[in-house]
């Protein structure tokens, strides 16, 4: 120990001995009897300490010494470990930016390129598929490569895809951008949460890994701002939404090139003086052998015991704790996508205007509220994780969140309800068979992809309502009639409607999505990722991250590419009570299998699996917490349940 460290030990000990002798002088002052009594009892005390053996008495002087360096410790956490978090987090921000970005652009993108209902799927699709590639390969290089080159790779893929974007022609080059810049999202996804939960101290980890996720949603939130404001551009206002991601990309790349690898990726290739080096860094005047020997050891028995056991998954998937891990770690990735949250993010907008509202700059700007929301709140679970704890946090999130989502569904379903009457059927001039003319009401109309509403309002009843082909050039006018022709028919006071029904009730959407994100947003956004950073034994981090990524990607390519198809066949408030139905499925998954992780040295955690799986979950959080004692100078000093949880 330093002789820094030292002199703080010391001074604790006399406090806490100097707290204990002026809390017997109070009692004799208040009551002489009272004092004798106690004096008599403190003397018994000190004779039966006396009496113990040497070995014990040493024993409880060094698990004093220990709690008390640790509470010294503690206060110390140098900022170097919160700037290297930061610079991790920007891999979240740029997360977070490209995938909510599209939300916004899509409603410019689908008029200026006149894109069709399967390729706005493309382009947000494209990007989570190739997401899903890369995260699966990223588990190879992290444990090939490391984890800091990973994400330079990320930061430099991020800033070639922003220029494509930028640069981009037609149609086909933005898919190919989109597709660059998922597998920088891959690889950050991945990588970003392994690396800050390796370089974070315990007391401080899951604080730490959450902040990726609030980059996430703060990089979401500054999206739809950045979508707001171009959107008031005549032409081209979405090539910097897309482009202006290359900004925060260059900076995480030359932040990276200074800043240094993850030590215990380090140790585990043998590069051990190196590893001590950063370590110290990290740990600032914190005594780091202990730590040091813990993770040392660890990689010793691991590689002990899988020896020549073949490729690391086939070892997770043959031994039990780490295959109970692994199916925890995916079923939290699966369900979190399975409930809708990209689908929130991404069609954001669309679902606003699916609700009603009409016009495309005030359906940008309510997506824009909707993801300070999500924002806001994620800070809320960034200051719960380490109160709550992972498992309470999540079970409450995802219970919120099934009741949103049928109260969103709710919204569309008393939407339908009212939905106007078709009132005129004016023939087609083509004399081409349509499917538009069938509909009694706007509801059906809506739903088809083919057909729009022409109306006019009387106060705010919808009057003169007809069900027309949309044109095949642009969504924004029908292909005849009096719709056809934008600068006439709002001079005349006409309105188009096209994949939204005019409603009172537009309202319900945007508080159901309101909702959705202050439930989902402080648990299930951000613990999947935590979670996954702590369940796994070292040998097995990067594999098992990169098998969770990639599952969540997986389901997040589903969910993506099949929204507006789901809510063309299942209705929208289908599509979304579809969605609550998994998240009830996710909330026994997690009740019954998921266990508290809080407080715990990412060494310790593996020992939570070796139950059976459905009883991972199942055991109260307070197992294997323990009340501890320690006599300081003949009176008992009662150490918390947080400090007696770190005692050897």
């Amino acid at each position: 120990m330093s002789r820094k460290a030292s002199d703080n030990v010391e001074y604790t000990l006399r406090s806490l001995s100097n707290l204990m002798g002026e809390k017997r002088r109070r009692q004799a002052d208040g009551s002489a009897g009272s004092g004798a009594a106690a004096a008599a009892a403190g003397e018994r005390s000190l004779i039966a300490a006396e009496s113990c053996s040497s070995l014990n008495s040493a024993a409880s002087g060094g698990e004093l010494e220990r709690a008390a360096r640790r509470q010294f410790q503690q206060d110390e956490t140098p900022g170097f470990v919160y700037v290297v978090s930061v610079f991790s987090a920007l891999g979240g921000f740029l997360f977070g930016y490209d995938t909510g970005v599209v939300s916004g652009a899509l409603l410019l993108l689908k008029r200026e390129l006149n894109l069709d209902a399967l390729w706005q799927e493309l382009l947000v699709s494209g990007t989570v598929g190739a997401a899903a590639l890369s995260a699966l390969a990223g588990g190879v290089l992290n444990g090939l490569c490391g984890r800091r080159p990973c994400i330079l790779l990320a930061s430099g893929l991020f800033t070639a895809g922003a220029g494509v974007l930028a640069a981009a022609r037609d149609k086909e080059t933005l898919l190919g951008g989109r597709v660059v810049v998922g597998l920088g999202i891959g690889v950050a996804s991945m990588t970003v949460p392994v690396y800050i939960a390796e370089v974070a101290p315990p007391h401080l980890r899951g604080r730490l890994v959450t902040i990726n996720t609030l980059f996430i949603t703060g990089g979401q939130f500054f999206a739809s701002v950045v979508d707001g404001i171009f959107s008031y551009l005549a032409k081209d206002g979405w090539r910097y939404m897309l482009g202006l991601s290359a900004v925060p990309a260059v900076i995480q790349f030359l932040g990276f090139l200074f800043l240094p690898e993850s030590p215990r990726w380090l140790i585990q290739k043998g590069q051990t003086q190196r590893a001590r080096r950063i370590l110290s860094q990290m740990r600032g005047n914190q005594a780091i052998d202990e730590e040091y020997d813990s993770i040392k050891n660890n990689i010793e028995e691991e590689e002990n015991e899988v020896g020549a056991a073949g490729p690391v998954i086939c070892r997770m998937l043959t031994y039990p704790p780490t295959r109970r891990a692994l199916i925890v770690g995916c079923g939290l990735q699966m369900f979190q996508q399975l409930s809708g949250i990209n689908t929130v993010m991404y069609y954001s907008a669309t679902i606003l205007q699916m609700s009603g509202v009409e016009d495309d700059r005030l359906a940008i700007w309510l997506a824009a509220l909707t993801a300070f929301i999500n924002f806001i709140f994620t800070l809320v679970g960034v200051w719960l994780v380490e109160r709550m704890g992972r498992r309470k946090l999540t079970l409450g999130s995802l219970t919120g969140t099934a009741v949103a989502l049928i109260i969103l569904a709710s919204g569309f379903l008393l939407s339908a309800q009212v939905s106007p009457r078709i009132t005129l059927n004016p023939p087609d001039p083509s004399h081409q068979n349509s499917t538009c003319t069938k509909y009694s009401y706007c509801n059906g109309c809506m739903l088809d992809p083919d057909c729009g509403l022409c109306y006019k309002l009387n106060k705010s009843s919808v009057v003169e309502s007809s069900c027309i082909p949309v044109d095949k050039d642009s969504t924004m006018k029908a292909a005849w009639g009096r719709c056809s022709n934008e600068t006439v028919f709002k001079k005349e006071d006409l309105f188009w409607a096209y994949n939204f029904c005019p409603t009172p009730y537009s309202w319900t959407a945007l508080l159901g999505l309101i909702l959705y994100l202050v439930f989902f947003a402080p648990g299930m956004g951000p613990m999947p990722w935590t979670i996954n950073s702590e369940i796994y034994p070292l040998w097995a981090r990067s594999t098992g991250n990169a098998c969770s990524s990639g599952v969540n990607w997986v389901f997040n390519v589903l969910v993506s590419l099949t929204f507006l198809h789901t809510a063309e066949y299942l209705t929208y408030y289908g599509a979304f009570f579809l969605y609550a139905g998994f998240a009830g499925l996710g909330l026994v998954f997690i009740y019954g299998c998921l266990p508290e992780t809080k407080g715990k040295k990412l060494e310790e955690v593996e020992s939570l699996f070796e139950n059976r799986l459905c009883t991972c979950g199942m055991s109260d959080s307070d197992e294997g917490r323990y009340i501890e004692y320690i006599r300081v100078k003949g009176s008992n000093y009662h150490l918390s349940d947080n400090d007696a949880s770190d005692v050897e």
